[in-house]
């Protein structure tokens, strides 16, 4: 589901970014914070590649709406922390060189908990749909290089994720404290 979107009012000034996405929703309750994911989640990885500066061309991500279980499982499995977390970014990028001639650069994984992220999103009276488009951004970011592993990484990553959030008329999710992602 190849689309680019054009930066002018009639595409709801989104940034223009050739993205293949594929959402998968591996639990059903995701449907209960977002009837149409894929159409919900496109704004959100899109202006996150664009703020980042992210490589022109072509791009594919995928976005994988997952539970605790699974992503417990795959926290242990490549990160050796053996409890789930509410979101995980994979980078394909890496090493990978230029794409194929005719396929799109494949950025990598983004892979979101169910219950951490509607836990997270009711003890910080967020709406649910507001943090998982959140974490896309912030799951996006990792894809495209950015951590937060030092406060200098964080303040640029937290700075992007808010431009990005209020071009899709999110509030400011740093306001009421920190997220551990």
């Amino acid at each position: 589901m190849s689309a680019t979107h054009s930066g002018g009012p009639e595409s709801g000034g989104h940034p223009t970014v050739d993205l293949d996405l594929a959402v998968s929703v591996d639990d059903p309750r995701w449907r209960d914070v977002t009837a149409a994911p894929d159409i919900d989640l496109r704004p959100a990885v899109e202006s996150a590649i664009a703020a980042a500066g992210g490589p022109g061309g072509a791009l594919e991500v995928s976005v994988v709406l997952a539970d605790d279980a699974q992503v417990r499982r795959l926290n242990r499995d490549f990160r050796g922390i053996d409890k789930p977390t509410n979101v995980l970014s994979f980078e394909l990028t890496v090493g990978a060189g230029a794409p194929r001639p005719g396929r799109p650069l494949l950025l990598g994984d983004v892979v979101m908990a169910f219950e951490t992220v509607v836990e997270e999103a009711r003890q910080q009276l967020k709406s649910p749909r507001d943090h998982t488009i959140h974490l896309v951004v912030h799951g996006v970011l990792h894809l495209l290089g950015y951590d937060h592993r030092t406060e200098a990484g964080a303040r640029t990553m937290e700075r992007l994720e808010t431009r990005v959030l209020a071009d899709l008329e999110i509030a400011d999710p740093y306001t009421e404290g920190r997220l551990q992602a």
